[in-house]
């Protein structure tokens, strides 16, 4: 990597902020130069945080304009999801590179809108990247690197389950969760974007997708608290998905790929079971622990130094929104929907709130 100094501001300086702070603390060749929040404490407490750590302490800002008046090069967008894509595009907008914390947006309008200036930027060295932090992680590389040397025959279906437990003091902790506005859905939005993500990495796109959302426990909120779907994907695969914050006292993630002569599962960010080329691989079969968010700020910050594109970019990102929204679209509508449809806009004047049921009784 070059040894150009990376100017950072991280903009949200809540648990997902200070991830992203101590990534970038971790690192030689990058300096935290400005933290951004409207909560004074939030803030202060992550500058606080550096200086113990021995960082340069960072200047502190209300919002992003004022902050890109500053020696800033890359933004990290850390806030609530509503205001992702307002926020990066502004930042690109400024000729700042910017890496934007999953997911993209809530809207997928704004997101497409997004895109584009990502698209521009990108014409002008600018780079912008999403945060998928698991698809570094070594079990799942391993997965990917198999499908892509067709190792597991011909892919055949996937699971994904999401099993966590949220309690409604969760909720009650900050007034955008649970709210279509800035959480812009629940358990598949909040907390299963990423084992969404991980499954399009693995499957490819969608064709056509079925899905049932409810609030099965947390009855306060507006979005859902389960959500179950099934996916038709391009390679004439099929999947299932399901997310819930409603499984106390919380399970596990999991991601499984099948196929006619191999296919593996992923648990908790390790590699659990492999086989292939119609054996099973060599036991034990424990590749991995979770890459973070370090490995990721390799690739974007490497990205930068070379001028290359980072792995994952603002469109790869794109698909996995229009994937929430169509489980969504497919819920209130109680239909299947196709992929392509809601990904082109199709489906933008569909009001989603509508689909999320109380369970009978």
């Amino acid at each position: 990597m070059a040894d150009t100094q990376h100017q950072v501001a991280i903009v949200g300086c809540g648990i997902i902020g200070r991830t992203h702070a101590q990534a970038v603390a971790e690192r030689p060749d990058a300096t935290v130069t400005a933290l951004v929040d409207s909560d004074a404490a939030a803030r202060e407490a992550l500058r606080a945080e550096l200086v113990e750590l021995g960082r340069p302490e960072p200047k502190v800002y209300d919002d992003l304009t004022a902050a890109l008046r500053g020696d800033v090069s890359l933004v990290a967008i850390c806030t609530p999801s509503g205001s992702h894509a307002v926020l990066a595009e502004q930042a690109l907008g400024d000729k700042r590179h910017v890496v934007i914390e999953k997911p993209l947006d809530v809207d997928l309008v704004r997101a497409r809108r997004l895109g584009a200036a990502a698209t521009r930027a990108a014409n002008h060295g600018v780079l912008s990247s999403v945060i998928s932090q698991h698809r570094f992680d070594a079990g799942s590389a391993t997965v990917k690197k198999a499908i892509e040397a067709g190792r597991f025959g011909q892919l055949t279906s996937s699971v994904a389950t999401v099993a966590w437990w949220r309690s409604d003091e969760y909720y009650a902790s900050a007034g955008w969760r649970g709210t279509w506005a800035q959480d812009g859905g629940g358990a598949l939005m909040n907390q299963g974007v990423h084992t969404v993500d991980l499954m399009l990495w693995f499957m490819g796109r969608p064709v056509h997708i079925q899905a049932q959302a409810l609030r099965a426990a947390h009855h306060a909120i507006e979005v859902e608290d389960t959500v179950v779907a099934t996916l038709t994907f391009e390679s004439g695969a099929v999947g299932t998905l399901h997310a819930t914050t409603a499984a106390f006292p919380g399970g596990r993630t999991r991601v499984s790929v099948h196929g006619t002569e191999g296919g593996a599962e992923v648990e908790n960010d390790r590699l659990r079971r492999l086989h292939l080329d119609g054996e099973k691989a060599e036991a034990p079969v424990d590749v991995g622990g979770p890459g973070r968010h370090r490995a990721q700020y390799d690739d974007i910050l490497t990205a930068i130094a070379n001028g290359t594109p980072p792995a994952i970019t603002v469109h790869d990102a794109i698909d996995a929104l229009a994937t929430v929204r169509a489980i969504y679209i497919a819920s209130t509508l109680q239909r299947p929907v196709r992929f392509i449809d809601v990904l082109e806009g199709r489906y933008d004047d569909v009001d989603v709130s509508r689909g999320v049921r109380l369970p009978p009784g």
